[in-house]
This record gives C-alpha cells, structure tokens and sequence, in this order.
C-alpha cells in the first residue's frame, strides 16, 4: 500500500477553529489598543485625579513596561499550565483591573490598575499565538490565521485613539476602560466551548 501526499497532509482546520479564532482575535486589539488609548484621556483624569509629574508618567508608561517584562515569562507559564487556561486567567485579570482603572480615585489607584492590565495584557501575545499553531495545522492556514493575528494587533493601535476620542466626547475618561470589561467576558464564556488547551511537557524553568 503506498501513502499519497494527500494521506500525510496536516489536517484543515475547520468552522470550530475559525470562530475560535476570531475570539481570540479581538482582545488583541486591546492589547494595543490599551498602550495608546489613554493619551486623549490624559487631560480629563488630570483634572479629576490631581497626579503629580512622576505619578502621570507612571500612569502612561507601566503598562508599556510590565507587558514588556512578563511578555517571555508568560510565555513559558502558559507551556507549564496550559495555554487556554493562562489566557483565561489574563482576560479575567485584565476585565477586572479595567474596571478598577475606570473608577479609580487617587492616582495611586489608576497606577496599580494600570499594572496589572500590563502584567494581564503580557499574557494575550504568547498564549494566543501558541493556541494558533496548535490549532492551525496546515501551513497556509496557519500563515493566514498568523497575519489575522499580527494584523488585529497593528489595527489596534490604529483605532484606539478613534475610538477613545469618541468615548471622551461622550462620557467620562474612565469610560476607555470598561470597553474591554464585555470583550473579556465574551472570551471566558466562549474559550472553554471553541479553543483546545495545549501544554508542552518539555516547558523551560521560570527564570
């Protein structure tokens, strides 16, 4: 019996993966969204919080710092407990600081909510590119699901300030937060139904 190239072609990925996919997608354009979008805000929250020079900088740059310095630990821990799980774990903690950061009340406050969306948001990158290798087997598929991937990423950085400029029109500065409170929570609800979990045995040590 001989063995056709068809026979040993990686599996196509079906509707299941695509969804997935797409819900996975969307909370990395707040992953970018989010290291921009409070600069419109900065003059409103001003006004409210009274931040001093250091504290302002603190609140626009420790988001940008904390995601930087977990993006390759967070990496290796979702190799070690799972991929879905470390993903689930993240949009949980970055809903929840989002909504601390919205009503914040001292510039302490916003600082310490601004971290933890920055250590949260460090684990949307690796664990979501790790679960489209694993669900994307084909090799053009995966190059397709990839570029979705970089590409909501890049948009995100685009339309932020779009979008924050329209909030702030409208509603209190607070209010460029809670716009990732629904999307996290469509991402708990829909992860355990349409994306697989993926460890790898041989995960390197948490250094």
């Amino acid at each position: 019996m001989t063995t056709t190239a068809a026979d040993c072609a990686p599996p196509k990925a079906t509707r299941r993966e695509w969804i997935g996919l797409a819900v996975i997608a969307v909370p990395c354009l707040l992953y970018s969204m989010d290291l921009n979008v409070l600069n419109l805000a900065i003059p409103h929250l001003t006004a409210d919080l009274n931040p001093s020079s250091t504290q302002l900088l603190w609140i626009v740059d420790i988001y940008g710092f904390l995601l930087a310095g977990f993006l390759i630990a967070m990496g290796t821990l979702g190799d070690r407990i799972g991929r879905r799980r470390l993903l689930m774990v993240g949009a949980g903690a970055f809903g929840i600081a989002s909504v601390f950061a919205a009503f914040a009340q001292t510039a302490e406050m916003l600082i310490l909510a601004r971290a933890v969306l920055g250590i949260a948001a460090a684990t949307l990158a690796p664990s979501t590119l790790s679960l489209i290798r694993n669900m994307f087997l084909d090799a053009r598929e995966r190059t397709t699901a990839i570029g979705v991937w970089v590409g909501c990423f890049a948009a995100g950085g685009v339309i932020g300030p779009l979008i924050g400029g329209i909030l702030l029109e409208y509603f209190w500065w607070g209010s460029v937060f809670l716009l990732a409170v629904p999307i996290m929570a469509l991402l708990l609800v829909l992860a355990p139904m349409l994306l697989p979990e993926y460890r790898d045995p041989n995960a390197g040590r948490l250094d």
